[in-house]
């Protein structure tokens, strides 16, 4: 089955997803991979350890994703018992795609409410994050990633909105894996300080074209919730 309707399947569109939310990664993420990257003592940054510790953070990261998106779906399997219940989150998915789109273009910054409701949680898995710096080893990086995925994020919540309407908590998982691993380039490459590919993925340009892509499907995901329209 197509739940997107334009023959594509949810795991390459969250993948797609989180490609074009490289830009807002750089800008969200990129200072704190940096920051990672100079906590290690000089002595021990070599390119393979860098290039590990980086791979650990984001691994780390996905993982918690996939955990939320696993957990959310949960929650919507629980909440849509009846077709009416599924059809209103499945409206909430589509909104939440262009609230993403709006942030990514910088076009509007209501997403920012969205973020500040996960800050309580936040706050209580930051201490514990702060606890494992200087990362220098593998299993540390992943731990410190794992808690880092927890942060408050527009961008993933408006994913995890997806999560919820789809309602089944393996696809949960496995969507927000795809979208992990369609920001991990962006991520990969700021710790690595590709600029000319940083600058491309920043460009105003790129930003609106990713806007725009997102904003049209979630368009489309929402003509196809209208009466006569199949959802097959």
């Amino acid at each position: 089955m197509d739940p997107t309707g334009l023959g594509l399947s949810p795991l390459v569109a969250a993948f797609v997803f989180g490609l074009l939310g490289g830009a807002h990664c750089i800008g969200m993420c990129g200072g704190i991979m940096s920051a990672l990257t100079f906590a290690v003592p000089p002595s021990m940054r070599s390119p393979n350890r860098l290039a590990g510790l980086l791979l650990g953070y984001n691994l780390g990261r996905i993982t918690s994703y996939m955990i939320a998106g696993g957990l959310v779906a949960l929650l919507g399997n629980l909440v849509a018992i009846t077709p009416t219940a599924r059809l209103v989150l499945q409206a909430l998915a589509a909104v939440m795609l262009i609230l993403m789109a709006l942030y990514i273009a910088g076009w509007w910054k209501g997403l920012l409410r969205v973020e500040a409701l996960g800050r309580h949680l936040w706050r209580r898995l930051e201490p514990l994050g702060r606890k494992l710096i200087p990362v220098v080893e593998f299993p540390q990086a992943m731990a410190l990633g794992a808690v880092w995925g927890w942060l408050p994020c527009g961008l993933v919540y408006s994913m995890l909105a997806w999560s919820l309407a789809i309602a089944d908590p393996l696809m949960g998982i496995a969507l927000m894996g795809a979208f992990g691993l369609g920001t991990l380039p962006a991520l990969l490459v700021t710790g690595l300080a590709a600029r000319q590919l940083s600058a491309l993925i920043r460009h105003p340009g790129t930003r609106s074209l990713a806007a725009i892509t997102i904003i049209g499907f979630a368009l489309w995901q929402l003509w196809r919730l209208l009466p006569g329209h199949s959802l097959a």
